[in-house]
């Protein structure tokens, strides 16, 4: 019945348009993120963020387990450590957002760790024009910075821009990886080396907690909101639309996590702060559309 099941999951996502699979990716995202964030009353950061890599994790590999024994010791230690630092970025870049959100608004948050693809766009772009979307995009962030030191938390930018590091260094080790491991191969093998490097540091701060039948349930959907879906209909969506409209959509997600932030989390942006917000869509959107043919991404 499995393969049914599947033929089944795969003709309805044909039945939606592309561009309806990709606002449905962003959408859940920022749901997982704004359903964690409720979470961190009863539970700390780091035990959510472990919560929702092992549930992905779990269905990535039963996804690929196949695939993984089938290529099981024919890798070499080259691909073996691309894996791995995919792996290590994977957990960082969550444990980072996840920390930065526990601080500061989930649409700032997600506006500042969006410098991560805009800084990949245009470090391997050709164009000058990409410096105005850099300038505007980092007006951006100052606004959002911009007050007294009761109204700005440091740490939580700082874990922002740590994620926004981590989300450039994903979608250079992400193309790495496609080129070593079929499918998403390389992702299972990823998430499982991220898995267990947050594992004790959940353990350790979540307890026993991390066991109780209602969090585990609370983890898992977080971990399909923010994980699952979100690359199962993004894959499917670029299978059918060119990557710079895929790019130009994608540019929304601030937006969206600081709506998904007041409806979820009951987060309420001042003016100055949807601006800034703004500003960061508008460089990323124009670094988008202005992308002319980029260099090669460097292999690694």
């Amino acid at each position: 019945m499995a393969p049914v099941r599947s033929l089944c999951w795969v003709t309805r996502l044909d039945a939606v348009p592309a561009t309806g699979l990709v606002l449905l990716g962003i959408v859940s995202v920022q749901v997982g993120a704004g359903l964690a964030k409720n979470l961190f009353d009863v539970l700390p950061p780091s035990a959510v963020v472990t919560l929702r890599l092992a549930t992905s994790t779990v269905v990535l590999v039963a996804l690929t387990r196949r695939s993984l024994r089938a290529r099981m010791g024919r890798w070499s230690r080259r691909d073996l450590a691309v894996a791995v630092a995919f792996g290590v970025v994977l957990a960082t870049m969550n444990v980072s957002i996840y920390e930065s959100i526990a601080r500061i608004p989930l649409g700032i948050a997600v506006t500042i760790e969006f410098l991560g693809p805009l800084g990949i766009a245009v470090a391997f772009s050709r164009r000058r024009l990409d410096l105005i979307w850099v300038l505007l995009a980092a007006g951006g962030v100052l606004l959002l910075t911009r007050g007294d030191a009761d109204s700005v938390n440091v740490a939580g930018v700082g874990f922002a821009l740590l994620a926004a590091a981590g989300w450039a260094a994903y979608i250079l080790l992400s193309a790495a990886t496609g080129r070593r491991f079929p499918g998403s191969s390389g992702l299972a093998l990823a998430s499982v080396v991220g898995t267990l490097l947050v594992l004790p540091l959940g353990a350790a701060t979540g307890g026993t907690d991390l066991l109780r039948p209602e969090f585990l349930m609370i983890g898992a959907g977080i971990g399909l909101l923010s994980s699952v879906i979100p690359y199962t209909v993004e894959l499917e969506a670029l299978r059918r639309m060119p990557a710079k409209l895929f790019g130009i959509l994608m540019s929304l997600e601030p937006a969206v996590a600081a709506l998904v932030g007041f409806v979820i989390v009951g987060e309420v942006l001042d003016a100055r702060e949807w601006v800034a917000i703004g500003c960061v869509v508008a460089a990323c959107l124009g670094a988008t559309r202005t992308h002319a043919a980029p260099r090669e991404a460097p292999e690694v």
